[in-house]
This record gives C-alpha cells, sequence and structure tokens, in this order.
C-alpha cells in the first residue's frame, strides 16, 4: 500500500494483473466507450483503471446494416458488427485524446486471418501511449471456412501465437461463451503466451418483432449483454480461475458495485463494464466507489484481501 493511502485511511485498490498495474480494477469493456472521448464529457477518465477502446481491425469496417441494438429483458442484443475506424485512423485521430490521461490505455483489436491479427498487432506495438492490447479472437477465420478463432482451441493458439510475435506489450485475450468449455479454449490461449484473459464476450442470442414476424435485428442474432448474462458469466470466470495460472478479468452484465465484488471475490483481478455505460454513462464511478465504500465496512485495508476469497 502507498504512503498517501495509508495517510487517508482509504482502502487501497491497485491491482496487479500481470505486470500490468491499475489504480482501481474498473474498466469499460470495449465496445461500450467508443475510443474514450465520447464519454469524457461525462466522467473524468483519470478515474478509472483503464480506458478500453473499441475493437479496431487492419481497414475501417462499416459494420452490419440497421437495425442493429435490439433491447431485451435485463439486457440488450447488438449485431453493430465491429464498425471501427481501423488501426492507422486509431493511430492519427483518436490516440491523440487519450494522451491527456493517466489512466492506461488497452486497445482492443480482431482479425478475419491470422495474417490480419500479426499486422495490427505489429502496428500497436511500438505505440508507447498503448499500454496493453486486448485481442478479440470471437471472430470466423475466413481462410478455414468460417471458423470462429475463439471456438477451436487449435485455431485460438494460432491466433494468439501469430500475435505474440508481433507484440512486446501485456497481451490480454478476450474468451467468448459460445462454447462447450471455456477451460479448453483458456489453457489453449495462456499455452500461446496471453498475459491475461477476460471473459466474457457475448452470448449468441435472437428477439423477433410478433407484430411483423421479423427479427428484431437486421442481423437476425446478435450478441446479448447486460445483467441477464450474468450468472453465466461469474461461472466461466470462476471456472477459467480454476483452470489457468494467468490473471483473468471478469465480464458480463455487471452493473452495481456488489455485481463486481462477486467476480473479485471468485478470483477476478479486475472486471469490465459494458451495457451499464449505456443506462448510466458514470457507472463505472459509482462501481468504484462503492467498492471502495464494501471494503471500508468490512474493515478490509486492501482489495487484494478481497480477490479469490471464495469460500467453498
Amino acid at each position: 500500500m502507498d504512503k498517501q493511502t495509508m495517510k487517508s485511511g482509504r482502502p487501497n485498490l491497485t491491482v496487479d494483473i500481470g505486470g500490468l498495474v491499475l489504480k482501481n480494477p474498473v474498466m469499460p469493456a470495449s465496445g461500450t466507450f467508443g475510443y474514450g472521448e465520447e464519454y469524457a464529457p461525462f466522467l473524468d477518465l483519470n478515474c478509472l483503471g483503464a480506458v478500453v477502446t473499441k475493437g479496431l481491425s487492419l481497414r475501417p469496417k462499416a459494420g452490419n446494416p440497421t437495425p442493429r441494438i435490439a433491447e431485451t429483458i435485463s439486457g440488450m442484443l447488438n449485431a453493430i458488427g465491429l464498425q471501427n475506424v481501423g488501426v492507422d485512423d486509431f493511430i492519427k485521430f483518436k490516440l491523440p485524446f487519450l494522451r491527456e490521461f493517466t489512466t492506461p490505455v488497452i486497445v482492443n483489436f480482431f482479425g478475419n486471418t491470422l495474417e490480419e491479427y500479426g499486422e495490427v498487432a505489429a502496428r500497436l506495438s511500438d505505440i508507447p501511449e498503448v499500454t496493453a492490447v486486448e485481442l478479440n479472437i470471437s471472430c470466423p477465420n475466413v481462410k478455414k471456412g468460417g471458423i470462429v478463432f475463439g471456438t477451436d482451441p487449435k485455431a485460438a493458439h494460432e491466433a494468439v501465437s501469430t500475435v505474440r510475435k508481433q507484440l512486446n506489450k501485456h497481451l490480454m485475450v478476450k474468451l467468448t461463451p459460445n462454447v462447450t468449455d471455456i477451460t479448453v479454449i483458456a489453457r489453449a490461449v495462456e499455452e500461446a503466451g496471453a498475459d491475461s484473459i477476460s471473459c466474457i464476450n457475448t452470448i449468441t442470442g435472437m428477439a423477433v418483432d410478433i407484430k411483423t414476424r421479423r427479427p428484431r435485428l437486421a442481423n437476425r442474432t446478435g450478441g446479448l449483454s447486460g445483467p441477464a448474462i450474468r450468472p453465466v458469466a461469474l461461472r466461466m470466470v470462476h471456472q477459467v480461475v480454476q483452470a489457468v495460472k494467468i490473471p483473468v478479468i471478469g465480464v458480463g452484465g455487471i452493473v452495481r458495485p456488489m455485481d463486481a465484488l462477486e467476480f473479485l471475490i471468485v478470483g477476478a483481478r479486475a472486471v469490465q463494464v459494458g451495457t451499464a455505460n449505456f443506462v448510466d454513462p458514470a457507472s463505472m464511478i459509482t462501481i468504484i466507489e462503492g467498492i471502495e465504500q464494501f471494503l471500508l465496512e468490512e474493515g478490509l485495508t486492501d482489495i487484494n484481501q478481497l480477490i479469490g476469497s471464495l469460500e467453498l
């Protein structure tokens, strides 16, 4: 604990995620926070543990046709289609704004071939303002019949290995929940060189307009997020924590401080907040303050006393 924390009487919220040190364990989930600038009018980015950007591809991507968001009970479906400005325009036009803050920047990115994954990683590797990257492997490999990298342990291993060879930064890998056994994928990416794992990404779902008899998303299916998936996410995080030695970041349906605390107790070193940002742009601040208040009420001086404290 640092001297300032001891003097203030406030608990220490600092977490170490495989060498990636954050002032607190709360960050946005990729795709829900734009490139940071969009939320700056609503909260101080310096208060966050990290900023996680919208996913980047090698070239700009227009995304799917509309409608591509549909509200559901306790959540939402999205089929944005990974719309983004591309890695080069991000570096040139979006990253300069983030230089104004002390908060670490974690850049999420993806590809549809191993070559694309490697190329984007190479372009981000030498950018000093990029503290870490988050690798999205929930994408189809167009050269191998469209199999999703993250649903096959061999394909996941290849994607992570390819990126690891091109990258000299912390490598976080985001896992899809749309698999039979998430621990098999987790062990594969750990072996391939991941420094940490974030899980889970969205769960594939669908909604229908009963009046028109048509899907509510133009893409027919989309990714389900929000409180509806939290119990599934918590279970998978618990399983992955038991299966690997590298740190795990919990993602999925975190809206309140107590939601984040559940993930920390089962062993996540940090959490990502996604859909809640659309409901309340300052939700992460509320969660950070709530975590701190809980530690004070429990008489804990350090958040690391809580992480992994699950009793079975």
